[in-house]
């Protein structure tokens, strides 16, 4: 079989599954059964987190319906498995909502833009990821004030840059998808024929909003005491162990064990470099909002001697949303999880990325392991006015659509999806409506904190 036969057949195979679920089915969202309560749901995932940090995550969350919106994937989850979907399954980020696309850099030291956060990576169906991008999107878009018929063209140009690249990403070969990426500096190259030259010099702008250096993000959480290097206590973000009362916290000798044996999860030549390392401080870090009140710390080592620090983030990985709203079994440990969909849906992953599970006495707990702070930078989404937003929300689709492609089914989606907009103004639908659900669920949240249900701090 040629090529271009195997890659007809590949779209015709796509375009065939529009029988059992044509493309305007993607506009629909299905009701709740009446005796859903969206604040219970939340009570409920927060039974297995750290108790004291709950009402910082519900504050959080209350602060606008787009930050709700970042702390609430198993919601959307929730609802998104009871209506229709595809068949075409396989590794999805599961929360791939606006912010967690980001900057960082390469093992190469080359500047990246690209997903950033895989917490609930799970195989599952990829029209899901789309609609999470494309509503926040809208949130955004409402949130910074524009008017209905901008929150309509975001949502739809989203849509249609992951539906093209899509195709397009369908004719490369396995290998030229798989080394695909955008670098910052060099934007024009990477996403020749998919931006105007226009839009490329707002994807310049929108970029350079977020760049920011490791040496920079290092100065503000450590200090040098005696000459040795510390953790600076910020509570409640940034607390060292030592400070920590009694609570379900990892103690010295558990992040010691992490930190040595999950080395045989990383790469020999990497096993080397980190033991070049040694442990000095550790804390407990929150980040997100989606993430607070699980288990997240920092970890100080330093290298070469004491002015040669550098810090780990091990963070607790418990089953996704995808998997609960699915009630599918977990095939893998969270932080294997993580690990594993992280390294096939980025372009470049970290090179300490890495994961190792605590058994023993109490609950088994699993952790994934990265760099804290790598070059890493987020785009400000207050900085971004109506055209940038567009931009922001075609980048992000682009990343989407390329990081879906590595699974090796970019010629079905892309078949299902077809060259007409049918798709894209019914994920936009979907955007719009689901809006509305996320405003009802905040509204829900607050009366809550106000009945005394819940607790919510700043």
């Amino acid at each position: 079989m040629s090529r271009s036969t195997a890659l007809e057949a590949a779209f015709a195979k796509g375009r065939a599954r529009r029988e059992a679920l044509p493309r305007t089915s993607l506009a629909h969202l299905a009701p709740r059964p009446n005796d859903y309560d969206p604040v219970e749901r939340l009570l409920w995932q927060g039974r297995t987190r750290i108790e004291e940090l709950l009402p910082l995550r519900y504050g959080r969350m209350l602060a606008s319906a787009l930050a709700f919106y970042r702390g609430s994937a198993l919601l959307m989850a929730d609802d998104l498995v009871r209506g229709s979907s595809t068949a075409l399954e396989l590794q999805i980020s599961g929360d791939a909502h606006l912010s967690n696309f980001n900057l960082f850099s390469s093992p190469e030291r080359r500047l990246m833009f690209d997903l950033d956060d895989f917490d609930e990576t799970d195989v599952g169906p990829f029209e899901w990821d789309v609609k999470r991008l494309v509503t926040s999107l809208v949130l955004a878009s409402a949130h910074l004030g524009h008017n209905r018929a901008h929150q309509e063209r975001v949502a739809t140009l989203a849509a249609r840059e992951y539906r093209v690249s899509m195709r397009r990403l369908a004719t490369e070969t396995r290998l030229n998808v798989w080394y695909s990426s955008l670098d910052v500096h060099a934007v024009a190259s990477n996403l020749e024929g998919y931006f105007t030259d226009n839009a490329l010099r707002r994807v310049d702008r929108v970029v350079r909003l977020a760049q920011r250096s490791t040496r920079h993000d290092l100065a503000k959480v450590i200090e040098y005491r005696d000459s040795a290097p510390r953790i600076i206590s910020s509570p409640p973000l940034l607390v060292p162990l030592a400070e920590l009362g009694d609570g379900p916290y990892l103690e010295r000798g558990q992040i010691e064990q992490i930190m040595r044996e999950y080395r045989a999860t990383l790469s020999s030549d990497r096993q080397v470099l980190l033991g070049q390392f040694r442990v000095v401080d550790a804390a407990r870090k929150v980040v997100g909002v989606g993430s607070v009140g699980t288990e997240c710390y920092a970890i100080l080592l330093v290298g070469r001697d004491e002015r040669d620090p550098f810090l780990l983030q091990v963070k607790q990985a418990t089953d996704s949303v995808v998997a609960t709203a699915l009630g599918r079994d977990a095939h893998l440990a969270g932080g294997e999880r993580v690990v594993a969909g992280q390294r096939l849906m980025q372009a470049a992953s970290d090179v300490f990325l890495g994961w190792y599970s605590l058994e023993g006495a109490g609950v088994p707990r699993s952790f994934y392991v990265r760099q804290l702070y790598d070059d890493k930078g987020a785009i400000d989404i207050e900085r971004l006015d109506e055209k940038l937003l567009v931009t922001y929300g075609r980048l992000c689709a682009w990343v989407l659509a390329r990081a879906h492609a590595r699974s090796g089914r970019s010629a079905e989606i892309a078949g299902y999806l077809g060259t007409g907009d049918v798709a894209d103004e019914a994920l936009a639908s979907f955007a719009a409506v689901y809006v509305e659900r996320t405003r009802e669920d905040v509204a829900a949240l607050a009366r809550a904190r106000d009945e005394g249900r819940i607790t919510a701090t700043t």
